[in-house]
C-alpha cells in the first residue's frame, strides 16, 4: 500500500473555544484565566472554556474542533485603552505539504491558528481579547486596573459570544 499517513478530520464538537491564557501566579497575568474561568461558571451551549498557562501546539485539535475561539490574555497597553478586541488571522500560513516554522514550546495566537491551519486544513474565525495589566511580579492578587479590565473585557466576551451563536442559529434557519 502506497498511502501517506493522513491527520484525522476532527469533528465539530462545540462552536465557540474560550482560551484564557497567563501564569495565575504572576499577578495581573492570571486575566486570561481568570476570564475563561468566569466563561466556563457561564455554563452556555456550544461553548468550552480552557484555562491555559500558555499556548502550545497541542491546542491544534481543540481548534480545529471549533467554528470561533476566543484567545484571553493580559497585556501592557496605552493608559486610556483597558481592553482591545481584535479579530485575528493566521500569521505563518504555509503552502500545503510545507511545514510551519518551528514555534517552540509557546506560540502566539496567529501561530496557532496557522498550525491548526497546516495540519487540519481549516481554522477556526479568532479573536484576541487583550486586558490592559499593569503588574507581573510574583503573587496572586490583581491590580484595580485588571479588576476593571477583567469586568470589561467579560461584557465584551459575552456580546461577541452572542453575536457568534446569533449568527450560527440565523444560518440554519430556513428563510421565508
Amino acid at each position: 500500500m502506497n498511502a501517506s499517513p493522513a491527520v484525522s478530520q476532527p469533528t465539530k464538537h462545540h462552536s465557540i473555544l474560550v482560551i484564557g491564557y497567563g501564569n495565575q501566579l504572576r499577578c495581573d497575568d492570571a486575566i486570561g484565566p481568570r476570564i475563561a474561568d468566569e466563561v466556563a461558571i457561564w455554563r452556555l451551549p456550544q461553548v468550552k472554556s480552557l484555562t491555559v498557562q500558555q499556548l502550545t501546539p497541542e491546542l491544534a485539535a481543540e481548534l480545529a474542533n471549533s467554528e470561533t475561539v476566543i484567545f484571553i490574555d493580559a497585556c501592557r497597553m496605552d493608559p486610556d485603552q483597558a481592553v482591545r478586541v481584535t479579530q485575528i488571522a493566521p500569521r505563518g500560513m504555509e503552502t500545503a505539504g510545507s511545514t510551519v516554522p518551528s514555534m517552540g514550546h509557546t506560540c502566539d495566537p496567529r501561530s496557532l491558528l496557522a498550525l491548526t491551519h497546516s495540519v487540519y486544513g481549516h481554522h477556526p474565525q479568532a479573536w484576541w481579547v487583550e486586558v490592559k495589566a499593569i503588574e507581573f511580579a510574583v503573587g496572586e492578587h490583581l491590580s484595580t486596573t485588571a479588576e476593571e479590565g477583567i469586568a470589561e473585557a467579560l461584557d465584551a466576551i459575552q456580546a461577541l459570544i452572542q453575536s457568534q451563536l446569533d449568527s450560527v442559529t440565523s444560518s440554519i434557519k430556513p428563510h421565508a
